[in-house]
């Protein structure tokens, strides 16, 4: 049999995924396993938003879906971009995707052409590279301060005449760090000095602590050059629903729903349903989540700290990147020795870019019973680690 695609073959693995799936085997079998891994909330969806599923179902809602999107939801959700992120948009504007990562690669095939740059600052998501490499872009990675977590004028050093895209997260996975007027207004003012296309990764916007969340989208000239991304995953305990959504520029949404048709066709209808229900009346639901997590949040950093980790307080999302650097264990080694040893997953930094060789992402997206179990185990695990190295 011949090779399968090269393309394929030049993108590595997720180790977000590979640290979870070996997770989950454990606990198949039997191991008792605390998984900080992965970015999913552990609080069910909220009851009205399951309620608009069924009572949608009963209905006979069990058809085909407009291809963007049902007209409810585009509207609702345009009628939030204006509310919410400050910025005009229309339902025409909008597509509805099978979560924000779909999303996220139907843009970067909308945009790159066969070798074109896209820019990414690092700490960042693990999706965000293979999308780039897909569509047939470069991924140009420029790593920000790993103490603030901001741009600077260090980011024009990346722009070439190849540049076409500068991809921005915040609240930022796996950091937890906000960017703020100051970092936004350069990526702005960089975008519109170079004629590049923004794509604005907002998933985590409504998980802020004690911060404002500013959308790209918002400074001047920004909206006939920006994509922002969301979903419905992270703030309304959705994941499963694979519900996502991207507002920009028409010709570039036409472009995403002309890939949208011929693969995705359209998200089932009932997880529309729910998410139009979410927006509609959520708030309370959302803000009784994230001030659990703001309790775990100060748990986890606090305790991280006391063990020599250093950890920055994160202004948002769900996750702390401590550092691991006083171990002496690279991040893969400590990764895969404390789910070996204690049985506790957590990612390696290096899964989030070269520069984050030393940390480890922990989502505090569990129970404080689980995070307290696992702190009281990476407390041993670093015990031990010491005594072996004397």
């Amino acid at each position: 049999m011949r090779p399968l695609s090269s393309k394929l073959a030049a993108i590595a693995p997720s180790a977000t995924i590979e640290i979870t799936e070996k997770a989950r085997k454990m606990q198949a079998a039997g191991i008792d396993v605390i998984s900080l891994s992965i970015g999913e909330p552990d609080f069910p969806t909220p009851a009205h938003i399951t309620t608009a599923c069924i009572d949608a179902l009963n209905r006979g809602e069990t058809h085909y879906a407009p291809g963007k999107g049902i007209p409810s939801l585009l509207s609702a959700i345009s009628e939030k971009i204006e509310a919410e992120n400050g910025f005009p948009c229309t339902a025409d504007q909008v597509i509805v995707t099978c979560g924000a990562k779909d999303a996220i690669y139907e843009a970067c095939e909308a945009v790159l052409s066969t070798g074109d740059e896209a820019i990414i600052l690092d700490p960042s998501w693990v999706s965000y590279e293979p999308c780039i490499q897909i569509a047939g872009g470069m991924p140009v990675h420029h790593p920000l301060n790993l103490k603030t977590f901001q741009v600077d004028d260090s980011l024009l050093e990346r722009i070439t005449n190849r540049t076409r895209m500068i991809i921005v997260n915040s609240p930022s996975n796996p950091s937890g760090s906000v960017l703020n007027r100051e970092s936004l207004r350069m990526v702005s003012d960089i975008c519109q000095d170079h004629d590049l296309i923004a794509l604005s990764d907002e998933i985590y916007e409504k998980l802020v602590y004690g911060q404002i969340h500013f959308s790209l989208g918002m400074f001047p000239g920004m909206p006939d050059r920006t994509i922002t991304v969301n979903g419905f995953s992270k703030a309304y305990a959705m994941t499963g629903w694979r519900v996502g959504y991207a507002c920009g520029p028409k010709e570039i949404v036409a472009g995403m729903t002309k890939i949208h048709q011929y693969t995705i066709m359209c998200v089932p209808i009932t997880s529309q349903m729910a998410a139009a229900e979410a927006l509609v009346i959520s708030r309370k639901s959302v803000e009784e989540m994230k001030r659990e997590y703001r309790r775990r949040r100060e748990l986890v950093v606090m305790e991280l700290n006391n063990l020599g980790l250093e950890c920055n307080m994160p202004q948002g999302a769900f996750y702390a990147f401590p550092s691991i650097k006083t171990t002496g264990l690279t991040s893969l080694e400590f990764s895969r020795k404390l789910l070996a040893e204690e049985k506790v997953a957590v990612v390696p930094g290096t899964a989030f870019g070269d520069c984050c060789e030393g940390y480890i992402r922990i989502s505090y997206a569990s129970s404080l019973d689980n995070l307290k179990e696992a702190l009281t185990r990476m407390k041993r695990f670093l015990e031990k680690s010491k005594r072996n190295a004397r």
